[in-house]
């Protein structure tokens, strides 16, 4: 009798643990290994778990920008620098950095510039714009955050137009840090620059605010004279990001957060058979895989551009793979490619496209 008690108690616990472990595969159902706290590649995994809102309030802070409060139950903390991806109505996922305060519980803050067609646009934010009103629910995922403020004794913030939203939570956080901080504001027009007043009172000085109507082009000069422990930081138009990095002394790069993926200009050129398609491409050393494919293939989908929503995630049947995404366990690397950014790592890939 004892004996089989023994073996009831032992069976029920293993069914008890088997249940449990059946509840962590079930809510991290991405993960590999639901055991691991972290994936072994592909940083912020767990952030691709969808999460619900609603549009608690809409206004425009700029001309041509439109800022969404959205409101949710357990939305998880965040610090200056993150953003979430948006799941508007149509699918399409786009990427907004948080611009309110950390502080503030189940609420997060974005703000979106409309971007039309002629200006390079892929109708993103014209869906923002125009379908999401208060009251609306939509799905979110994140937050991620590429872009961290890293201690400093003193910084320097750069942000051009929309490119305030990631910066200004950073300059908030400096302040109350008492750390030494500036911050150059370009745009083209006042009218157009989002939470430009806020900037100005709360530098207090420290805000400098320089419009191409009124001034021309930003004197970036001064950056060249900053002390090695300032640390900049930059966002917004590649020509402005650029410049910043140019005027620094030879050997230190800025902090950067680009509204779109960067150009690939360090790459080589390969050759990807598209096996299902029987075509063969070429992609250039400064193009991406997604760009060289969707000649050929053009319904290929795709999103964020920036290797981190999966979107245009392939398999990969033949070659090496030179992985560039945020996003893949080491796992899915092994037959998988996030085509919008990682390359090849050889001459010849074979994609099941």
């Amino acid at each position: 009798m004892p004996r089989l008690r023994t073996v009831v108690l032992l069976a029920g616990a293993a069914l008890l643990a088997k249940r449990a472990l059946r509840r962590r595969i079930d809510a991290s159902p991405l993960w590999p290994m639901p055991a691991l706290d972290e994936p072994v590649s592909g940083r912020g995994r767990g952030s691709t778990v969808t999460l619900r809102v609603v549009v608690a309030d809409r206004r425009e802070p700029a001309a041509g920008v439109v800022q969404l409060r959205l409101e949710g139950t357990g939305l998880p903390a965040w610090q200056p620098g993150a953003h979430i991806d948006l799941v508007l109505p149509s699918g399409a996922v786009r990427q907004y950095s948080l611009c309110g305060d950390p502080e503030e519980k189940d609420v997060y803050t974005v703000a979106t510039r409309l971007i039309g067609a002629e200006q390079g646009g892929r109708g993103g934010s014209r869906e923002v714009h125009e379908q999401l009103h208060v009251g609306t629910e939509i799905e979110i995922r994140g937050p991620r955050n590429r872009f961290p403020l890293a201690p400093a004794p003193s910084y320097v913030f750069v942000a051009g137009g929309i490119g305030i939203t990631p910066i200004l939570p950073m300059v908030r956080a400096a302040e109350a840090a008492g750390a030494d901080w500036r911050l150059l504001y370009c745009g083209r027009h006042r009218a157009t620059m989002p939470y430009v007043y806020e900037a100005e009172k709360l530098g207090r000085g420290r805000t400098t605010v320089v419009t191409e109507h009124e001034s021309g082009l930003p004197d970036l000069s001064f950056v060249g004279g900053l002390p090695a422990e300032t640390a900049v930081y930059c966002c917004g138009p590649e020509g402005l990001m650029e410049a910043v990095g140019a005027a620094l002394p030879e050997g230190r790069t800025p902090f950067l957060e680009r509204f779109s993926a960067a150009r690939a200009t360090d790459g080589t050129p390969f050759e990807i058979e598209l096996r299902r398609s029987g075509r063969t491409v070429t992609v250039a050393g400064d193009r991406s895989v997604l760009s060289a494919v969707r000649e050929a293939v053009p319904g290929v989908l795709y999103s964020c551009e920036q290797g981190f929503c999966g979107t245009c995630r392939q398999t990969v049947l033949e070659g090496e793979v030179e992985h560039r995404d945020e996003l893949l366990t080491d796992e899915e690397r092994t037959d998988s490619m996030l085509i919008c950014v990682s390359r090849c790592a050889g001459e010849r890939l074979v994609l099941d496209l």
